[in-house]
């Protein structure tokens, strides 16, 4: 009879996905798909395609941009982003990254800050980099009606102050500190905690102390989910290669060829050719 029972226990179907049917994927014990958009067109692939949740992180700053770091992009920046990334999804939820500097040490420019995201873009919900030192930005936002998710360990937008692009909390001060923050930013609402390039074991156990969902990147496998740069996944960033990153597609080199093939067509007159035309 409990054969039977497991054996008929149907995957539960979600049309669309919230902030609740995250919690009820690791309560079901369903991995949670996470990966980064930036535009329509993609979105709407990346949606199709089965994704619960899209980002659209300020990962844009380095991937659509080119800068070194995530910190020069704006927030108008990160709007027009999410605009476009939210008229392109029918059934993922929409997290919106807080670029750098609309939130730290200013609760009240937090808010202001996650208002427009929401307002502007249409999107679901913010993402904001930190702990305790952020917990009065957070509960701001929150206690306006703005779901927002946690993001701890390597916090990109601190690179100046970590100085390098390291696994974080290593040591055990470091790693208390992170499992303390996590519990924080559950007590105060957040619902669900982005970790990024820390020890598995760490992970593990923060994903275990929590009730809210863990999504890794670069923090093993036994969190409830998985976050990756799209840009990274389909392998059209070829000098990015961390540990944690497994590449689908090839596409820096498909699309090289692709292209080449298009110039040498067109300058040698074989586009368009006669069924190519009016």
């Amino acid at each position: 009879m409990l054969i039977y029972l497991r054996m008929s226990k149907a995957k539960k179907e979600y049309k669309r996905i919230t902030v609740k049917s995250l919690l009820d994927m690791k309560v079901g014990g369903e991995k949670i798909s996470m990966l980064t958009a930036y535009d329509f067109t993609t979105a709407t692939i990346v949606d199709k395609s089965g994704i619960d949740v899209i980002l659209v992180g300020d990962s844009a700053s380095n991937v659509i941009a080119g800068h070194e770091t995530t910190l020069p992009i704006t927030l108008d920046q990160m709007i027009y982003h999410a605009s476009g990334v939210i008229r392109g999804v029918e059934r993922a939820l929409v997290v919106v990254d807080l670029p750098f500097g609309t939130y730290q040490s200013d609760p009240k420019g937090a808010l202001k800050s996650a208002i427009r995201i929401m307002k502007e873009s249409g999107s679901h919900a913010v993402k904001l980099e930190g702990g305790r030192e952020i917990e009065d930005s957070i509960k701001r936002i929150i206690k306006a009606g703005i779901p927002v998710m946690g993001h701890l360990g390597l916090t990109p937008q601190s690179i100046y102050k970590f100085g390098t692009y390291t696994v974080r909390a290593k040591e055990e001060e470091e790693a208390k500190q992170l499992i303390d923050d996590a519990v924080m930013l559950e007590k105060i609402g957040c619902f669900a905690i982005v970790l990024e390039k820390v020890p598995s074991d760490l992970a593990a156990k923060v994903t275990k102390k929590v009730k809210i969902p863990v999504i890794g990147i670069g923090a093993g496998n036994k969190v409830d989910g998985q976050v990756l740069v799209i840009h990274d996944m389909l392998g059209m960033t070829k000098e990015f290669n961390p540990r944690f990153l497994r590449r689908y597609m090839n596409l820096y080199d498909d699309m090289s060829k692709a292209i080449s093939k298009y110039s040498k067509e067109v300058k040698s007159g074989n586009f368009p050719n006669s069924k190519e035309q009016y």
